[in-house]
C-alpha cells in the first residue's frame, strides 16, 4: 500500500494537487464561502487524473507487476491523502479564525464541526461518482468530472444556504453547546466518507477489470 501511494505522489500527482491542498488555509479569509475549499479538494485530484491521461499513467502502471485492483487502490489512496491533508492543513487556520474574526462568516457556513461534516460528504460523493465512472473506460476524465461535480456543488450550495436559515443558526455557530449539536454531522460525514471510499474501491476495481488498456 505504501509503495502504491509513494508512486502516485512522486510520479503521478500534478503539482496543482499540492497547491489545492494548501488552499485549506482559505478558512482564514474573511467573508469567503468556505465550501469552495472542498471544491478545490476535488479539483486537485481531477487535474491529476487529467494529467495522468495525457502522460499515459495508467498504461505505465499496468506494465508494473501490480494488479488492476492495485492501480485503482493507488488512485483511491491519492484522493484520500490529498483531501485529508487539506482538512488537516485547514484546522489550525479554522481555530485561529475564531480568535481573529469572532464576528463569524457573513458569506456562508462557519468553519466549524458541521462544516467539516458536510465537507467529508462532498468528498465522498465526488470520489464515488468520479472514480467509478472514470474506471469504466480509464480515459474519459471530463465526463467523470462533470458527473461528479454537479452533486458535489449541490451539497456545497446546500450547506452555505443552511447557514442563513434562522432556525438552523446553530449550524453556523462555534459555541461549545452548538458544536456538540454539530458533532453527529461531523461523525456522520466521516463515516460516510470511509464507507464511500471502500465502495468506490470495490466498484471501480470491478469496472476496471473489464477495461483493455
Amino acid at each position: 500500500m505504501s509503495n502504491l501511494l509513494y508512486k502516485e505522489l512522486r510520479l503521478a500527482a500534478h503539482p496543482n494537487l499540492y497547491i489545492f491542498a494548501l488552499l485549506g488555509m482559505l478558512v482564514l479569509v474573511p467573508a469567503y464561502p468556505y465550501g469552495m475549499v472542498f471544491i478545490f479538494g476535488c479539483l486537485g485530484p481531477y487535474l491529476t487524473m487529467l494529467y495522468g491521461r495525457e502522460t499515459n499513467d495508467l498504461y505505465f502502471t499496468a506494465l508494473l507487476p501490480v494488479r488492476k485492483r492495485d492501480i485503482v487502490k493507488g488512485k483511491c489512496l491519492l484522493f484520500a491523502t490529498a483531501q485529508l491533508g487539506q482538512v488537516l492543513i485547514s484546522l489550525p487556520f479554522a481555530f485561529l479564525r475564531t480568535r481573529l474574526l469572532p464576528a463569524g462568516n457573513p458569506a456562508g457556513l462557519e468553519a466549524n464541526a458541521a462544516y467539516y461534516g458536510f465537507g467529508f460528504l462532498v468528498y465522498a460523493i465526488f470520489n464515488f461518482v468520479f472514480l467509478t465512472e472514470f474506471f469504466k473506460s480509464g480515459y474519459k476524465v471530463g465526463r467523470a468530472f462533470l458527473l461528479a461535480l454537479v452533486p458535489a456543488v449541490l451539497v456545497v450550495l446546500t450547506m452555505e444556504v443552511l447557514a442563513h436559515v434562522p432556525a438552523l443558526a446553530w449550524l453556523d455557530s462555534v459555541q461549545g453547546a452548538d458544536l456538540l449539536r454539530q458533532l453527529p454531522i461531523l461523525l456522520g460525514g466521516i463515516g460516510i466518507y470511509a464507507v464511500a471510499m471502500l465502495l468506490t474501491l470495490r466498484l471501480a476495481a470491478k469496472r476496471f477489470e473489464q477495461v483493455n488498456l
